[in-house]
């Protein structure tokens, strides 16, 4: 979530608008730049960052939240759909009231023309086990968001309201299309077995923005989520102005009773570009249940567990105990001495003791003349981690607290070539740092525009003359420029320059009149298919579910090349050896700035450890495209720094002139 956001409202009566570039890559700080940084030494075994307390939560505190969240919606008179999970997305328990909504709708487009997920009818049981998911994930020791934080953070404005119109959008524009149901990444649902427990867990709609779902704490530690559905509409809140009295927000709010999340670390109390988040407009002085019911006295009587395919309850539906995050069982561990240097780095496990994403050499040499070797992507993993290490962080308490996140690193194909994290980066962010990743790696590619126009969608290919059309290059997506995350996002933005109103939606859009966050453009375009296949199956009118391989686009090997989706807010590089692209990597859990940081100092560091990679020669960065809007000039943006990001430094726009 970025620091410095320029105001862009206020330029609408120039004639001729550039905006400021990163100066071949470097921060927006101005030009006075510090001396290129020199590469981190091998990490040293001294631990910076303390592992999270093995807490987990028990049956009886999953039956102690679903008991709250049912008397508080009897007080009100409205049957819920309550779901509990843990930190890595397992769900726990999901009860349904009698009498409760059987589904609810997605926001219809403004303009009444509804695509992608737009006025979608969903099982109930899939917008509460979304919800508690988004709690849980966004959530970590340093930050406790909800639902309502992630409807402010990815709107179309920041913050989102009839009267901030013109100001940029939310900064985690398009986190709602991560952890998909049709994710490589994710782990599935198993009944049994050593892998039955491991995380991440997929989401059954993605990142959640309805209010109704928080983090649960147990002795300050993140275990979990609760999620609820009851009025029969999933949406969002377009306007922070005002107070929402909202009912599934209050019951959601009685489940967190005994597990609520430290005052100091709620996202009331961190600001982002002088904003302060919101966590709930529910407060705990108006709930209206007087105390807890027994689940033993509802369980069958005021409603039932129920099962939910694909997440929870085969072959019977039962309370569930949470796994403990950090745990070989979690499948989210500390990495051991072979797999990676630095003591610190967490990575994802099996169950039973294997890497997931084991760093190795690239999969794609009959493309690439000389593919990243495996050395190569410990050295960029290692200096990315060592920046992240130094750097102050955006979204977490207290201040000066270091910054958490994980780190990808992926080849031309889209194939993972190794995943670090540090030891409390939010959940959300294993997912997003590897769409980051493929996404840079694919719109610097000369695969986008034929992979696109292959597509089995209309729709999505149509993306690549409206790209062609607007950005006025015929050959555009076939690898002459190199294009981050941030690059590409204002090209996915309704309004462009982001957020001034009058202006053209970007390509990759839609126009405003039917842009909300159930639509994205290309994004939500790209795997709009695997969401209703999905759906289908959770409902049961398929047989099959979607394959752990998401967008609709032409395959390469066994998947393609953006197969858990791909991602439009900032965080990411592609990387490259002199001129030639041989892959990306991608950062996500703290501010953007950081992300971005992070991933361009990554790979300029580890490219000085030897080897010829590093990031795009500035002649070919997106920073050199100019738009032309007929009365103003718009630069596109490659990265934008921090401008004093480091707690063991004083250094400025250390990003500039690399």
């Amino acid at each position: 979530m970025s620091g410095a956001r320029h105001r862009l409202s206020a330029l609408l009566a120039a004639t001729a608008l550039i905006l400021s570039s990163c100066g071949g890559g470097g921060s927006d700080g101005g030009s006075g730049g510090s001396p290129t940084p020199a590469p981190t030494p091998t990490p040293t075994p001294t631990r910076l960052y303390a592992d999270p307390a093995q807490e987990a939560l028990t049956v009886a505190d999953v039956e102690n939240v679903v008991g709250h969240a049912v008397a508080e919606a009897q007080a009100r008179s409205l049957p819920a759909v309550i779901a509990v999970t843990d930190r890595v997305g397992n769900v726990l328990a999901v009860f349904r009231m009698n009498g409760a909504r059987a589904s609810a709708t997605t926001s219809a487009a403004p303009n009444g023309q509804n695509i992608d997920a737009q006025n979608l009818t969903v099982p109930a049981e899939a917008g509460a086990i979304s919800k508690a998911i988004t709690g849980a994930y966004l959530s970590s020791g340093g930050n406790a968001f909800s639902t309502r934080t992630a409807s402010m953070i990815v709107q179309e404005h920041f913050p989102p309201a009839p009267n901030t119109v013109g100001l940029e959008s939310g900064p985690l524009f398009g986190v709602q299309f991560s952890q998909l149901p049709c994710s490589d990444l994710s782990a599935r649902f198993m009944s049994s077995g050593a892998q039955a427990m491991i995380g991440p867990k997929r989401s059954p709609l993605g990142l959640a923005a309805d209010p109704g779902g928080f983090p649960l704490y147990k002795n300050g530690v993140v275990v979990g989520g609760v999620g609820v559905m009851a009025d029969g509409v999933y949406g969002s809140d377009p306007d922070v102005t005002d107070t929402d009295n909202d009912p599934e927000e209050f019951i959601a709010l009685a489940g967190t009773l005994g597990f609520e999340a430290p005052d100091n670390i709620r996202a009331n109390r961190i600001s982002v570009d002088g904003t302060l988040l919101r966590y709930s407009d529910a407060a705990y002085a108006g709930l209206m249940a007087s105390g807890a019911v027994s689940f033993a006295a509802i369980d069958g009587s005021a409603g039932a567990l129920v099962a939910v395919r694909g997440y929870y309850g085969e072959p019977a539906p039962m309370v569930l105990a949470g796994v403990a995050y950090g745990t070989e069982a979690s499948g989210v561990r500390q990495s051991r001495a072979g797999e990676f240097a630095n003591r610190d780095a967490f990575v994802l496990s099996d169950g039973s003791g294997a890497n997931r994403f084991p760093i190795r050499a690239a999969t794609d040499g009959g493309d690439v003349a000389q593919p990243l070797t495996a050395a190569e992507v410990t050295a960029v993993l290692e200096e990315g981690f060592a920046i992240m290490s130094r750097a102050r962080a955006q979204i977490r308490q207290p201040l000066d607290s270091r910054a958490q996140v994980t780190i990808s690193v992926v080849d031309t194909r889209g194939a993972a070539l190794g995943i670090v994290r540090s030891p409390d980066a939010p959940i959300f962010g294993t997912d997003v740092s590897l769409q980051k990743a493929r996404t840079a790696a694919f719109f610097s590619s000369s695969h986008a525009a034929p992979d696109l126009l292959a597509s089995s969608s209309a729709d999505v290919a149509a993306f690549v003359g409206k790209a062609r059309t607007f950005l006025n290059d015929p050959s555009a997506l076939t690898g002459t420029y190199a294009f981050t995350d941030r690059a590409n996002g204002l090209l996915s933005r309704p309004y462009f320059p982001d957020g001034e109103v009058g202006r053209p939606n970007g390509p990759f859009s839609r126009p405003i009149a039917q842009f909300n966050p159930f639509s994205t453009g290309l994004q939500s375009a790209l795997v709009v298919g695997d969401l209703a296949a999905h759906l289908a199956f959770v409902t049961g009118a398929s047989a099959s579910d979607t394959p752990q391989r998401c967008s609709a686009l032409a395959g390469v090997g066994a998947g393609n090349r953006v197969q858990n989706g791909i991602q439009i807010f900032p965080g990411s590089v592609p990387i490259y050896r002199g001129n030639v692209l041989v892959g990306a990597i991608g950062v996500s859990g703290d501010g953007i700035d950081q992300d971005d940081m992070i991933s361009f100092l990554g790979a300029h560091n580890g490219g000085q450890r030897g080897g010829g990679i590093g990031n795009a020669p500035a002649a070919i960065r997106a920073d050199r495209i100019v738009v032309d809007l007929g009365n103003a000039s718009v630069r596109l943006r490659y990265v934008s720094c921090p401008f004093a990001p480091f707690l063991d430094s004083s250094s400025q726009n250390v990003c500039q002139g690399l």
